[in-house]
Order: structure tokens, then C-alpha cells, then sequence
């Protein structure tokens, strides 16, 4: 059930890992002075060649984000009779708790086990809705990530030439929701998936994870390892926002490998408006040309 097919675990001898190079890693410590035009030099680059990028000194206190791992790794150790009132497979809910969502998709089952809540419909959260153990944390890192997620937006917009609130003029910023994963220790980790390879399609992804690693990213034809930082956030750009900046900025290709400890993360997606009335999204005007005609048709934010 977890085990790789011979045909996937052949296919890793043409994308060997390596680490001699890491994944850009932005400081925003000074975009209130006059360092924004570097950092926003810096967006653009990471945004082109990698669709990925670290950030430190984002403003989100590192007790906020410490706290949301632990809530999550607390959650999980629960007793399953706990957990079991939030198991779900219906995607309609908005908080819910499962093993594998995409287990009749894949061709094997990923090691991994998800808490999500989704805020694709409506901003308001009913705090009461969370389990007890993980709710004021939860509470506090959507609210942080939503506040990081409008500077990212920014700063990816003047990356772009734009207007600093051009993509959050779109909505791009809206159709939030969180998604915690654990990934129980794995006794044969060469042999299993965290998460199968694939990008995200939203418009932006904002992670935090604990010490264990295991989030790679492929670049050149190369898996590489995302060495986490303490305090730090990984940021990647989705395939909504490739679709609008007209293929400048880069949805790329992840995943995540077990390992022999488990591995805690806190994801905020943002997705744009689904909501009804959902809103197109397609290659924003003000980027075409006659020589950059646009390269996608338009669709909805949850295609």
C-alpha cells in the first residue's frame, strides 16, 4: 500500500538528491527602510529560476509558529477514539482530519496523515469548530499567515512591475486555508512517499515545519533538499500565479521523503476567490504584449 512501485524507485537514479546548493533565502528585516528594491529584486529572481524561496524576519513571532507545531504534533498523538469525531473524506467540511485524501487518486498511499481547515468560502472561523488541544494556536497562526500572505502578495506584485496591491486587488490573497501534516516515522523511508511529487494549485503557499526535514524541491533535473530554518518560513508560488504573471513566475515541482523520525508542518494556502460568484483568473493585461502574448486561457480559482 506504501511501498513505491520498481518503475518510481528506478526513475530517482535520473533526479539523484544532491545539497550543494540551497533554496534562496530572502531577509525582510529590511523592507522597511531602503531595502525593499533589493528584496523585491530578490522575489522576482527566486520567483523565475526556482518558484521557491525561504524567508526570514518576516515579523511572525518564532513562538507562533513554534506553538502551531506543537499543537499539531499534540493533536496527533490524541487517542484515535479523540480524533476519529473530526475524520472525514468530505471535502465540503470545513475542518476535518484524514489519512491519505488523495488515496483512490494515487497509485500508492502516501505516509502521512492531515488536519485541515479550510477557509475557501468564508473568511469567518468559528474557533469552536477546532479540537480544543490545537484551537487557540490555530486561531493565531491564520490570522499571522493571512498578515505575511498581504506583504508576500506585495512584494510579488512589484516583482512583477506592478502596482504593490495589484494581485491582492484580484483577490489572489483570498480562498485561505491551513493544512497540517504528520508524518508518522517510517521504518523503510527509501521505500515509502511522504507526499508524491506535484506543485499547488493556488496562487501561494506558506509552510512552516519543525527540525526533520524532507521537503525537496526539484531544480535542474535535481531533487534538493529544503534545509529548514529556524523561524522560517518556505514560501512557493502556485500554479494560479503562474497562470497570471504569464509563465515570469514558476509553479514547481515538490515533495516530501519520510524519514525514520516524524515530521511535523503548518501550511497556509491561498487559493484566490472560490467563492460564489468564483472569479476568473487568467495572464494579467498589463503583462502582454505583442511579444508576450498570453499563453493561458482564463479559469476558476478552484480548477
Amino acid at each position: 500500500m506504501f511501498i513505491r512501485s520498481p518503475d518510481e524507485l528506478s526513475e530517482e537514479l535520473h533526479h539523484s538528491s544532491t545539497t550543494h546548493i540551497g533554496l534562496p533565502v530572502i531577509d525582510l528585516g529590511s523592507l522597511s527602510t531602503d531595502g525593499r528594491r533589493k528584496i523585491v529584486d530578490q522575489f522576482r529572481s527566486a520567483s523565475e529560476e526556482w518558484g521557491f524561496f525561504q524567508v526570514i524576519n518576516h515579523g511572525i513571532p518564532s513562538g507562533v509558529l513554534n506553538n502551531m507545531i506543537n499543537a499539531v504534533r499534540k493533536f496527533n498523538e490524541l487517542d484515535i477514539d479523540v480524533k476519529k469525531e473530526f475524520y472525514s473524506r468530505d471535502t465540503s467540511k470545513r475542518v476535518r482530519f484524514n489519512s491519505n485524501h488523495d488515496l483512490f487518486q494515487s497509485q500508492r498511499a502516501d505516509w502521512r496523515d492531515t488536519f485541515s481547515v479550510s477557509l475557501l468560502r468564508s473568511d469567518h472561523l468559528d474557533p469552536a469548530e477546532l479540537p480544543a488541544i490545537c484551537r487557540d494556536e490555530a486561531v493565531e497562526f491564520i490570522d499571522q499567515i493571512g498578515k505575511i500572505a498581504d506583504t508576500l502578495f506585495e512584494l510579488l506584485s512589484e516583482a512583477l512591475g506592478l502596482k504593490p496591491d495589484h494581485l491582492k486587488s484580484i483577490e489572489c490573497n483570498k480562498g485561505r486555508s491551513l493544512v497540517c501534516h504528520y508524518y508518522p516515522a517510517c521504518p523503510e523511508p527509501e521505500l515509502a512517499m511522504g507526499v508524491t511529487q506535484h506543485t499547488d494549485n493556488t496562487f501561494l503557499t506558506v509552510l512552516v515545519e519543525d527540525e526533520t526535514g524532507g521537503l525537496q524541491v526539484l531544480h535542474d533535473n535535481h531533487w534538493i533538499d529544503v534545509q529548514p530554518i529556524a523561524g522560517g518560513l518556505v514560501v512557493n508560488i502556485g500554479d494560479l500565479l503562474q497562470i497570471v504573471s504569464n509563465d515570469k513566475f514558476k509553479s514547481n515541482v515538490h515533495r516530501v521523503v519520510p524519514s525514520r523520525l516524524p515530521r511535523i508542518s503548518a501550511i497556509g494556502f491561498f487559493a484566490g476567490r472560490v467563492a460564489p460568484p468564483a472569479r476568473l483568473y487568467g495572464p494579467i493585461k498589463e503583462l502582454l504584449s505583442e511579444e508576450n502574448p498570453p499563453k493561458y486561457k482564463e479559469v476558476l480559482g478552484d480548477y
